[in-house]
């Protein structure tokens, strides 16, 4: 018996004629095909550290040369925008890198001042029009986080300044609240409790206009770049003639 005819037959070489269909046949290439690079994984990066670089440029920009409310509508939106492209993980990456940038060119003090707010009113205006909530949820909500915003500004402040920064916000609520008194020509002074409530009552009104504002602001421009919020009410379509 020759050494050809005690070699095991190749698994290859079956004759028989279901292994001689094609369609049967194993796909090879399958198994030789090489792992494919996400091609999101570098543009979701880019487009994270260019937009969290942006958030923190508008920062500073206002800080140093302030425009009135012309740039800080614009705070919040890049972490935003961020949320709607590439998600949740990278909006808070985002937030994180804007602080860190902020603190080296700013300071620590100045960087906790824009993440909050302003970094985690981006993440979560993000989310809201991520899963497209309605716009009173996402102004209230926003609203009460830019409220405590300021409550945090107040108390770090106060502890770095040594000084009790809520007895200015009193006493211009204060002078506010006589002035109505004075023209609705009732003789009374306003009581400590009185004072402080409408303090906190006006920070929440200062802050859902601004958020307001915000909104219009990512509705006007966020429609442009290709990635929409919800729809407005319909009061505000027709009040800006827009057909969204």
């Amino acid at each position: 018996m020759s050494i050809l005819d005690s070699m095991p037959d190749e698994p290859g070489e079956d004759s028989s004629p279901e292994s001689s269909k094609p369609g049967n046949q194993p796909d090879i290439h399958q198994h030789l095909k090489r792992p494919q690079l996400k091609v999101d994984a570098p543009l979701r990066m880019v487009e994270t550290a260019f937009l969290a670089s942006t958030a923190s440029l508008i920062w500073f920009i206002n800080f140093y040369f302030p425009f009135g409310p012309v740039l800080r509508m614009f705070f919040p939106l890049p972490i935003a925008l961020v949320y709607l492209r590439w998600g949740k993980r990278a909006a808070w990456m985002a937030a994180v890198t804007s602080g860190l940038l902020l603190a080296v060119l700013m300071g620590p003090v100045r960087s906790m001042l824009f993440v909050m707010p302003f970094g985690l009113m981006g993440v979560l205006l993000g989310a809201t029009w991520h899963r497209r909530v309605p716009w009173i949820v996402s102004i209230t909500l926003g609203m009460l986080l830019g409220t405590l915003g300021v409550f945090f500004r107040l108390w770090l402040l106060s502890v770095l300044s040594g000084e009790d920064l809520w007895v200015y916000v009193i006493n211009q609520v204060t002078e506010i609240i006589e002035w109505i008194f004075l023209k609705l020509q009732i003789l009374a002074t306003p009581n400590v409790f009185v004072v402080q409530v409408g303090g906190m009552l006006l920070i929440a009104f200062n802050n859902l206009i601004y958020l307001f504002v915000v909104h219009l602001a990512a509705w006007l421009l966020l429609d442009r770049l290709g990635n929409p919020i919800p729809r407005p009410p319909r009061w505000v379509q027709i009040l800006l003639d827009y057909e969204g």
